[in-house]
């Protein structure tokens, strides 16, 4: 199921990136609660590179360690490298 959202203009990268985490960790709860199985985290952190990519204008490889938990990693792009 894909998803459109807007980010607020003037939100910096950093709440930029904090709200598309979020929503991100919110709508694959819900998925999850609706029956769907969470597909973990190697295939999301992927996209979630694509992410941080798009908001700070930056290419960042997500390592395996990173935090499963999206709001939690969005907190940490500063020390992906």
């Amino acid at each position: 199921m894909d998803h459109e959202f807007d980010i607020p203009e003037d939100a910096s990268e950093d709440e930029a990136v904090a709200i598309a985490a979020v929503l991100d960790a919110h709508l694959a709860a819900l998925e999850t609660a609706d029956g769907e199985s969470s597909p973990g985290w190697n295939p999301r952190r992927w996209s979630f590179a694509g992410r941080i990519s798009a908001l700070q204008r930056r290419e960042t490889r997500v390592p395996e360690s990173a935090p499963e938990d999206a709001w939690t990693a969005a907190g940490r792009t500063t020390r992906m490298r």
